[in-house]
């Protein structure tokens, strides 16, 4: 089924068909509806291959000035990347994807203090930025704003609630493979010390994994209770250590931590793995001795990207109904605090 019989039976032109069943505004509605009522009668199916190679021709006609992806902050700065070692490995990692596709980043500062969401739009409008790439939001539970809504949009994390596709890290599967890492070892009473934070930003799937494993391996619930911290301080830890005595410290905290949970240990004097294991995870675990799972950031900013891509060659702009979630596993570090062997 070819485009000029579609076109002949419309008493249209190729071209105006080849843009009507790609949904180009460019067609009048009603001409688009008829076109495409015209090719579910004759049976009409796209040549997969075809078209993307069509899609791959129209990218690179592309002028430069449109092959560009914003990266938006809503942090309280216009590139919390430079300052923060985890996001700045994610913005590599989407700089890196971006270029080997043909694309450039480029920052905007939704809380510029001179900045209103209108005028951000119109200057996202007049550069025909379709593409929106954000690094989620210091705020949990924060709305992305309704006047950005008609672009493709992909963010990272689960901080904004509204539906989005999305890149995470892959927390339920990260938990339940650390957990199973230290019961090869031989450890059998695992205890769980996380940041409040991490809780609430993993939507509690660290506690859920945690008391699920407990019941399903060692066949009852988990019989250490968690200590939950908002910050990471000695008496509470100490005091929960003494009580219960663990066999392994399951540590899930911010990188920024893992110095005070270190000083801790060693003023406790707990010497892992001899004394007792630590298994952390943690945004990053460069620099530490400890054993544990850290993000693979890089990862995430090339997710991030591809999902943007095939976004917009789906031609898929606006709020999703039915959101895509890409979900990217930690990388186990080996680390010097958990034994090397079964006991």
């Amino acid at each position: 089924m070819s485009l000029r019989r579609i076109a002949a039976e419309a008493g249209v032109s190729p071209s105006t068909v080849s843009l009507a069943l790609r949904h180009s505004p460019k067609i009048p509605a009603a001409t688009r509806a008829r076109i495409l009522k015209i090719a579910k009668r004759l049976g009409y199916r796209p040549d997969g291959k075809l078209t993307e190679l069509m899609a791959h021709l129209r990218l690179a006609r592309t002028p430069k000035n449109e092959a560009c992806f914003g990266v938006v902050s809503l942090y309280p700065d216009a590139r919390p990347w430079t300052h923060s070692l985890h996001l700045t490995r994610i913005y590599e990692g989407m700089a890196a994807r971006a270029e080997a596709l043909g694309y450039r980043l480029e920052p905007f500062w939704l809380r510029e203090p001179s900045m209103t969401l209108r005028r951000m739009r119109s200057i996202l409008d007049a550069r025909g930025i379709q593409g929106l790439l954000c690094f989620g939001s210091p705020q949990l539970d924060e709305a992305w704003p309704a006047e950005l809504d008609h672009y493709a949009i992909v963010t990272q994390g689960l901080s904004i609630k509204t539906p989005l596709h999305r890149v995470v890290s892959h927390v339920y599967n990260d938990m339940w493979r650390l957990l199973d890492k230290v019961h090869s070892l031989g450890y059998r009473r695992p205890g769980l010390v996380i940041g409040r934070y991490e809780e609430e930003r993993s939507a509690h799937a660290y506690l859920s994994v945690y008391l699920g494993w407990s019941h399903l391996v060692l066949g009852s619930p988990a019989a250490i209770p968690v200590l939950q911290l908002e910050r990471v301080e000695e008496q509470p830890i100490a005091s929960w250590y003494a009580q219960h005595r663990p066999d392994v410290l399951l540590f899930v905290h911010h990188y920024d931590a893992l110095p005070s949970f270190e000083a801790i240990l060693r003023r406790q004097k707990l010497r892992a793995p001899r004394d007792v294991g630590v298994a952390v995870i943690s945004q990053s675990l460069g620099g530490t001795e400890f054993s544990g799972l850290q993000e693979n950031q890089h990862l995430l900013g090339s997710w991030a990207v591809e999902l943007l891509v095939a976004r917009l060659m789906n031609r898929d702009f606006g709020i999703p109904a039915n959101p895509r979630i890409e979900m990217v596993e930690r990388e186990w570090i080996a680390g010097r605090t958990l034994r090397a062997t079964p006991a």
